[in-house]
């Protein structure tokens, strides 16, 4: 294993940061284990970054494997394949390509550079990774506009050597996720497939709801009637489903985060609303498991001193519980505040998230 050299991560920062930024140039120099799921990646693995608290590098997947962890069957860190092969050279040509003109390459030309057919590099690409090429792009650029960030460089300079060429780029970037149209929440969902489940879950009882894009929502509640009633009511004209799409999977990853196991819920979003909701949302999805901040601060983070009111309004509007987590705001005196899912819901999750280590 190799040495801890950050006193505040406890982590390599080059490690970390290639991690982070899921950089190419660091496959197969080391391997990266996860204690809460007990798996160990490749740098390059697609799959949401883990807390920092939570990893370990080794510089060889055996001795990753002696320590206890399995190999990660996405980015399978313990073989070569020709498909890991092919998968690698096209995460590579991605970031050179970005680095050098900030576009995003086509298949065809990432084709043309790897050697192979587009219809052949897309299979294989999203059969490995779970992902298609475009969206590891957007994914990684996003991932290194972060990270610039936090390096201390101002939003304007991180546009550019993120390869965004601009603000908007970023912003539609970021919408990709959140994309259900006005006008197909007003008419209830007319036209649209919707797909839900309901589970007991330590809060009670857990609906989830998605379209083929993405969670359009996250209720908590008393009983799967109760639940199911509120959706139809919210999408009277939808055609509703109880499996389908990646619903299941979803459903998992937040069952996995109320049981403690998962500190982040990176998940797709389909949801509708103002601008300005859209940046609270945004907001919320920022602060970090374990932490909260008050609605005055949620206010002037997004350069609105006097939107106090406004933006507790917009946690009182979040349709995904949990995938947007309005509970980990409070009032300027560290009260509760409200919650639409029950003051006791909300203090249970954040003592839960205070006590994961």
């Amino acid at each position: 294993m190799v040495a801890i050299t950050d006193k505040t991560t406890g982590l390599d920062p080059n490690m970390w940061e290639a991690v982070q930024t899921r950089d190419s140039r660091a496959d197969g120099r080391f391997v990266y284990g996860v204690s809460s799921t007990g798996i160990y990646c490749r740098p390059t693995c697609p799959s949401r970054r883990p807390a920092p608290h939570r990893v370990a590098f080794f510089d060889r997947a055996i001795e990753a494997e002696a320590a206890g962890f399995r190999a990660c069957k996405r980015c399978l860190p313990d073989q070569e394949t020709p498909s890991t092969s092919l998968v690698r050279k096209v995460c590579k040509y991605i970031q050179e390509q970005s680095d050098e003109s900030g576009s995003m390459p086509t298949l065809a030309e990432l084709g043309q550079a790897v050697g192979s057919s587009p219809s052949h590099l897309q299979r294989v690409f999203k059969e490995t990774t779970g992902v298609t090429p475009r969206q590891y792009a957007a994914a990684w650029r996003l991932d290194r506009f972060k990270a610039i960030i936090k390096d201390g460089q101002d939003i304007s300079t991180a546009f550019y050597e993120a390869g965004f060429g601009s603000s908007s780029r970023l912003y539609e970037n970021s919408g990709e996720r959140m994309g259900m149209s006005p006008g197909a929440y007003r008419k209830g969902g007319k036209g649209m497939d919707i797909y839900h489940t309901v589970v007991t879950c330590p809060m009670g009882w857990l609906l989830v709801a998605a379209t083929e894009k993405g969670i359009c929502s996250v209720k908590l509640g008393g009983s799967d009637t109760e639940l199911e009633e509120n959706l139809q009511s919210e999408f009277p004209s939808a055609n509703h489903q109880q499996v389908g799409g990646h619903l299941a999977t979803w459903t998992a990853e937040i069952l996995s985060y109320l049981d403690g196991e998962n500190t982040g819920l990176d998940l797709p979003l389909d949801i509708q609303a103002t601008a300005f909701r859209q940046q609270v949302w945004r907001m919320l999805r920022t602060i970090p498991y374990g932490e909260t901040r008050t609605y005055q601060q949620v206010a002037q983070s997004l350069g609105k001193d006097d939107a106090t009111r406004a933006v507790g309004t917009a946690c009182g509007a979040n349709p995904v519980a949990l995938v947007i987590p309005c509970h980990r705001v409070l009032r300027k005196d560290g009260g509760l505040g409200g919650y639409r899912w029950g003051l006791g819901r909300k203090k249970s999750l954040l003592e839960m998230e205070q006590a994961v280590d």
